[in-house]
């Protein structure tokens, strides 16, 4: 009889064990696979290729704005005034100079004065005009 009740005090211990473990499992994390862990992350990969234009027509606009610089007519000019444009007007356009430059942690106005400095620098070394 004693043999009946340490045999029933056992499962009774093992299943308040059993449902314990089951309480606390609750409030233990969940064990993730590799490609469950990175969900999260792919939708901040996928703004990889748009950074990466943004890098692009940030680029093309100071070498417009550098290559140009020297205009005083024609197509050059033209060129280099869109870019000059585009560079120091305040915009809130997705594609603006100043929304690229945030998104890819540039600072606008170093960008700018740096360009004016160069540009001035430019300038006073060459005095001839390119068409």
């Amino acid at each position: 009889m004693d043999a009946q009740k340490d045999s029933a005090s056992c499962i009774t211990e093992q299943t308040s064990l059993t449902s314990v473990e089951k309480s606390l499992s609750l409030f233990q994390s969940d064990t993730l696979l590799s490609a469950q862990l990175f969900d999260d992350r792919r939708g901040k990969t996928l703004l990889e290729p748009e950074k990466k234009l943004m890098l692009a027509v940030l680029e093309d606009a100071i070498n417009c704005f550098q290559d140009n610089h020297r205009a005083r007519c024609g197509k050059s000019k033209q060129i280099f005034d869109e870019a000059q444009g585009w560079i120091f007007c305040v915009s809130d356009w997705v594609f603006g100079f100043e929304n690229i430059c945030s998104i890819l942690s540039f600072d606008p106005e170093y960008i700018r004065a740096g360009l004016m400095r160069w540009r001035e620098k430019q300038l006073s070394g060459h005095s001839g005009a390119v068409l």
